[in-house]
């Protein structure tokens, strides 16, 4: 390169807006280079009630390994999110084994409630980009259906002695209250915002939206082989039933079964290398991963965190939200948080959740974060967008997000 043209490449870099800056390609770049998920299943119910984590886990990794048209041993680390289960990573371990990565592919697991996934995500990124490994698997699941997990004791009389330290126990759907009631989301704007992700899904699923980021996985179900091919999903969900469903958290509240995330099973996966490591082996690119970000707040109200994450995290690159991002994907943990997130943000209601969030699709906490990167970019790609947002809520008062480019 002559020192004319580097100094012209120089002056043009500087003049570039955010979003052209953000849509350069670098050889070091780190870069996805597949993006797939498990169907959805309702909890206790549906197709997925008798898999357990290593299960899914086992099926998903068996998944990615045929997809991935690349050696297995190519791939140096695998991290799975999961909230629930402390042997997370003795599953991931023994999993990635049994579905054909030799025995010199790592793994471990990472757990930061309900960003789990998009934290195994940033984790295998930063691998990536500080040379750590060449080529990583971010996995997300959780299996609702094997039981509850909430603290089997409470605190120790040192930690619940201070209110904000205790308030970490509240129940999430109490969480969800304290919103609703200290920034006045009212029970008629849940429930309007709940039937509308409901016809979102509905919509996406009938037009086939979804069917370039599910893979079919066969299960037992009540002792029974069967496969499943799409995500169980409710349909015909209206304001007038959704309205009468009673509170569930507290009486005369505001949150009920109807405008609460579903309690779903469910996983999903990514592939991450760098931009010149996937053009050495012949990947195909789908999106650059950009960055991630954490905020904490009370965690009594912990589902407005997007509302400080997503600030934080594009404050970062100099992006506006209204402006350079093009879909956002905001978990629906509660519709009290989901209103509240958009509503604060001023977002384009288009923009946010396109296909329907986790109150109509579910929310299997550690595969979230995941499930939120592989339907953006699905949609993305439907869509020939380019920016995607991904953010969550977390208990205990957090809130984490992401930025991706896709490139399809």
């Amino acid at each position: 390169m002559t020192d004319r043209l580097r100094s012209v490449l120089t002056h043009l870099n500087s003049i570039a807006s955010p979003r052209d800056k953000l849509l350069q390609k670098n050889p070091d770049d780190v870069v996805i280079t597949l993006a797939i998920r498990t169907p959805l299943c309702k909890y206790k119910s549906g197709a997925l009630k008798d898999t357990t984590l290593d299960g899914i886990t086992f099926r998903m990794l068996e998944a990615v390994r045929a997809k991935l048209d690349l050696d297995p041993a190519a791939v140096d680390d695998i991290c799975l999110g999961n909230v629930r289960d402390g042997k997370a990573a003795y599953y991931c371990r023994a999993a990635a084994l049994a579905a054909g990565f030799p025995n010199t592919v790592a793994a471990h697991s990472s757990s930061r409630f309900c960003s789990s996934g998009l934290t195994a995500t940033a984790h295998i990124a930063n691998e990536v980009s500080s040379g750590l490994i060449d080529v990583g698997i971010a996995i997300g699941a959780e299996m609702l259906s094997e039981g509850n997990d909430r603290l089997d004791r409470p605190f120790v009389d040192e930690i619940l002695s201070n209110p904000e330290a205790a308030d970490c126990m509240l129940p999430m759907g109490i969480t969800s209250e304290n919103v609703a009631e200290q920034f006045n989301v009212s029970r008629e704007e849940q429930d309007r915002y709940a039937v509308e992700s409901y016809r979102r899904a509905e919509a996406a699923q009938r037009a086939g939206w979804f069917d370039d980021e599910l893979v079919p996985i066969t299960v037992k179900k009540d002792g029974k082989d069967i496969t499943i091919t799409q995500d169980e999903i409710r349909y015909g969900t209206t304001y007038e039933k959704v309205a009468k469903l009673k509170p569930s958290f507290q009486e005369n509240g505001r949150s009920t079964p109807g405008n609460s995330s579903q309690i779903t099973d469910g996983a999903a996966a990514v592939v991450l290398m760098k931009r010149s490591k996937a053009l050495e082996l012949g990947q195909p690119i789908l999106a650059k991963y950009v960055g991630a970000a954490i905020a904490g707040l009370p965690p009594r109200i912990m589902g407005i965190g997007p509302t400080l994450a997503i600030p934080k995290l594009l404050s970062r690159y100099g992006l506006d939200l209204h402006k350079d991002i093009d879909i956002v994907e905001i978990n629906e943990a509660f519709a009290s948080m989901a209103v509240y997130c958009r509503d604060t943000l001023k977002l384009d209601w288009n923009k946010m959740n396109p296909r329907g969030g986790a109150i109509a699709l579910g929310h299997p906490f550690g595969m979230t974060g995941v499930r939120q990167i592989v339907c953006g970019l699905s949609e993305a790609r439907r869509t020939k967008q380019k920016v995607l947002l991904t953010s969550m809520c977390l208990g205990t008062g957090m809130g984490m997000a992401g930025l991706f480019v896709s490139e399809q």
